[in-house]
């Protein structure tokens, strides 16, 4: 591990890079072996499941490696396009009337590229609360302008909860990148990987577990496979992948095991709360098609991150007393 700590970033990031496709590789390659060797019926849909999610993988494996080449301001402007449309397939699935397209177009293009300015420019303070305070006291102002009263709670909140979970939460991933630590420079991106990799593990480990464990789901109208052991062990897992990562990262093994531990808990009961969402909308995936990743749609493959991400920055930044 100090050797790994002794790397230049340069060779760190080739490391990374190797590591990342290499290993896809390989969990592409036994998928394929298991495939041809498990016939059995009854785990097409499980063994379906799981293609759909290493495609998407790959998918945004290569998109957020394309990313993190270009720089803070082009992973600041993917995540922003890909705000824009986990956004969009959110209110596809809302009940909104005509009182309601002025804070729709607020959301859109006023909301989004202002939090993401903010978060380019470092401004975390008013990053912070821009959202949460100012966007949730104005959104209902203009509906009302709008003159329609009918169900105006419940689509104001749905509007309110799509913003904070496809901009505010997605938003604090690119932020992760400007974080300035005392004596440590240049670890935003390895933070940003840090991040994904250990909730693409808790998420991914939680599905694998749960289809092998004895199901006892906690919430079984809202999601049989959803079990506290499968949830747990999950999160031990990507505890474990972290403690693996924390040579990239200004977190010492310990410091990386709990970060890694506290990103995963988030992100797969993240996901678990969007998937109420979807079974209140009457759906099995967000948007009307599933063009974006193949099997479902691009909402469900950030959820995760939507909740992680904030939790994991303000963690950062609160336990390492950050000042910007």
């Amino acid at each position: 591990m100090k050797y790994l700590q002794s790397l230049s970033a340069t060779q760190q990031i080739g490391l990374l890079f190797l590591i990342l496709f290499g290993g896809l590789l390989l969990v592409s390659a036994g998928a394929v072996l298991m495939a041809m060797r498990d016939k059995s019926p009854q785990d097409d849909h499980g063994i379906t499941k799981f293609a759909a999610d290493l495609r998407a993988t790959w998918t945004g494996a290569i998109v957020f490696w394309l990313a993190w080449v270009s720089g803070a301001p082009g992973a600041t402007f993917l995540f922003a396009v890909i705000s824009f449309l986990a956004l969009r397939e959110f209110v596809t699935l809302m009940q909104t009337r005509r009182a309601d397209h002025r804070s729709l177009m607020l959301a859109f293009f006023v909301v989004l590229p202002v939090q993401y300015v903010l978060a380019g420019a470092r401004s975390f303070d008013l990053f912070t609360v821009f959202i949460p305070v100012y966007v949730f006291l104005a959104i209902p102002v203009l509906s009302a302008l709008g003159g329609d009263p009918l169900r105006f709670l419940e689509r104001n909140a749905k509007i309110q909860w799509g913003v904070m979970v496809c901009v505010f939460g997605l938003s604090h991933a690119p932020a992760l990148l400007l974080l300035d630590f005392p004596n440590v420079h240049d670890r935003g991106p390895f933070l940003v990987f840090f991040l994904v990799v250990v909730t693409m593990t808790a998420q991914m480990l939680e599905t694998f577990i749960s289809a092998r464990l004895r199901r006892r789901p906690v919430a079984r109208m809202i999601d049989r496979s959803f079990g506290l052991r499968a949830w747990g062990l999950a999160c031990l897992g990507a505890a474990f992948v972290g403690g693996l990562l924390f040579w990239i990262t200004p977190f010492k093994l310990p410091q990386a095991c709990v970060m890694a531990f506290i990103a995963g808990a988030a992100g797969t009961l993240g996901e678990f709360v969007m998937t109420a969402l979807k079974r209140d909308a009457g759906v099995n995936y967000w948007g009307n098609t599933g063009q974006v990743t193949g099997a479902v749609g691009l909402l469900d493959r950030v959820a995760p991150l939507c909740f992680a991400a904030p939790v994991f920055f303000h963690s950062v930044r609160w336990y390492f007393q950050l000042k910007n």
